[in-house]
């Protein structure tokens, strides 16, 4: 059996070497790769279904290099392994898992024991582990008046990459009336309108004022807007424009 480390911190590396050498007996060799770009060449190479992945590396985040190597083998098993428990990331996630993937979500800060537990429910019993932290987070965010639905979030990242309403009613093939319905409630969740009633009377952009806040709360980060702007230049080449910033939006 083989399995494949993705980490760029050689500390965070050795450490996770070490620890699957214990709890995984099955295993007969460990290949480390670098960044999520070295892991998919790895992992398409060495045919390895067996992953744990850093989330945050320099070179390629743990996301993009999962969404790969899952759309080339949706049966390969990830245990994602995180300093970062953030909404964004926890999205990011579950917009890219096949249904038929076993993947697992477990803290750096868990317990040596809680991640060999997790080391082998997910790479060797295929069972969908995730760590009792982000568990309660998930289920704040489902509780939560201002939690954000899945639709609401994909226009705003739209607002994010700079798309107007006509555009993102082109592109999610819906009305401009629907559009900007789900702008108001974005607006709403994200409390936008909380400074509106300003002293100086300045009129404050409220499409700058919902990505800023959606950053301050971690819904969105990085990582997800470079996704988000791979797919935008991938629709917009579909659509005939070779270069984004002279599409007639």
């Amino acid at each position: 059996m083989k399995i494949l480390l993705v980490e760029d911190d050689k500390m965070h590396a050795d450490f996770l070497r070490e620890i699957v050498e214990n709890a995984l007996p099955e295993c007969n060799e460990i290949l480390l790769a670098r960044d999520g770009k070295e892991g998919e060449e790895l992992a398409r190479a060495h045919k390895i279904t067996t992953i744990v992945m850093d989330l945050r590396m320099k070179e390629q985040n743990g996301i993009e290099a999962a969404r790969t190597i899952w759309a080339r083998c949706p049966e390969t098993r990830i245990l994602f392994w995180s300093n970062y428990s953030d909404e964004a990331y926890l999205r990011g996630i579950a917009n890219i898992v096949p249904g038929e993937a076993t993947y697992g979500y477990v803290l750096k800060t868990a317990t040596e024991e809680r991640l060999r537990l997790a080391l082998r429910a997910v790479l060797i019993e295929a069972q969908i582990v995730v760590d009792r932290e982000v568990h309660q987070i998930q289920n704040r965010q489902m509780r939560s008046r201002s939690a954000l639905t899945e639709f609401e979030y994909t226009i705003l990242l739209d607002i994010a990459l700079g798309l107007p309403d006509k555009a993102i009613a082109t592109r999610r093939k819906l009305s401009l009336r629907t559009v900007q319905n789900r702008l108001l409630s974005l607006y709403d969740k994200l409390d936008v309108g909380a400074l509106d009633q300003n002293e100086l009377g300045i009129v404050l952009n409220k499409r700058t004022r919902a990505v800023s806040n959606a950053i301050a709360r971690k819904i969105i980060n990085r990582e997800g807007l470079s996704s988000a702007e791979k797919e935008l230049r991938a629709w917009l080449n579909r659509n005939g424009a070779k270069n984004p910033s002279s599409h007639p939006l």
